[in-house]
């Protein structure tokens, strides 16, 4: 059987692609990214096919004689919508007859007030609509999100949030370890809701000065006093402003859905918040 991984090149494919190889074979595993010199040199001995989200012609050929796909969701803001990139996945993925697809969505996005989900939640409707056999791996948040938290404390200076909600971090490799899991699986789950324990800010600044053994002072601002912090430290209005929409999703309570299905799939308790917080920094 011939498995894929689309948009394998980012952090989550380049994870993805050799947990898969190590349950399936390297032979069986179809590497799919938009710049293939890139992904060439990053998976030598892989097959690997050129094709990007923007156009259904290259993905359907990339797609040819393939039976299963992780389907890797795009980051929003490019030149084409996310919206249209991922129209372009589901109709190339019927179109080269795949059998089943593993696609990586947003935490409870049907039911989600972020913005961030309105992408997740058409994508859902059109992999519904397609008469594919799919399941929606719907992640929480990746711990590695917030290395400027983690490392500003790890440096022992003043760490600052102002999302007063909570939200179920994991390390990015258990998310992608997982998603593998269930794309390897004779009779996955139509939705899987991903995350790790729920927990706010506080208890992860309290997480971080146990991983790290440094003293430092931890303030919960306001989001206009949160952005104002960020000027005075350097930054722009703009970029100050965009930092702070990172936490929106944890302060609308997007985030806060306490869910088992993470560690069922991988067969183990997610790794330890202390543990997880040194490997980020490692």
């Amino acid at each position: 059987m011939k498995y894929a991984i689309t948009a394998a090149t980012g952090n989550f494919g380049k994870i993805a692609v050799k947990k898969l190889a190590d349950l399936v074979g390297q032979d069986n595993v179809i590497v799919i990214a938009r710049n293939e010199e890139k992904a060439t040199q990053m998976f030598p001995g892989f097959e690997v096919r050129q094709a990007a989200y923007d156009e259904v012609d290259p993905l359907i050929q990339a797609l040819a004689g393939v039976e299963r796909v992780l389907f890797i969701s795009s980051q929003p803001g490019q030149a084409i919508p996310r919206s249209q990139q991922h129209e372009n996945v589901v109709t190339a993925l019927k179109q080269a007859g795949v059998s089943y697809v593993a696609y990586t969505g947003f935490a409870h996005a049907q039911e989600s007030p972020n913005a961030l989900a309105n992408d997740h939640q058409l994508t859902e409707k059109l992999l519904a609509e397609s008469g594919l056999n799919y399941s929606i791996l719907r992640n929480n948040w990746y711990l590695e999100n917030e290395i400027d938290f983690l490392q500003a404390g790890s440096e022992g200076k003043r760490i600052t949030y102002w999302a007063s909600d909570k939200a179920g971090w994991a390390l990015e490799r258990e998310y992608a370890e997982a998603a593998v899991k269930v794309l390897v699986s004779e009779n996955p789950k139509q939705i899987y809701e991903f995350a790790g324990p729920i927990r706010s800010y506080a208890q992860l600044a309290q997480a971080l000065q146990e991983a790290t053994g440094k003293e430092f002072d931890v303030a919960h601002l306001t989001e206009a006093a949160y952005v104002d912090d960020l000027v005075a430290s350097g930054l722009d209005q703009a970029t100050a402003e965009l930092f702070a929409s990172f936490q929106a999703p944890i302060a609308d309570g997007s985030l806060n859905h306490p869910e088992n299905d993470l560690a069922e799939v991988l067969g183990h308790p997610v790794t330890d918040l202390v543990e997880a917080i040194k490997e980020v920094l490692a």
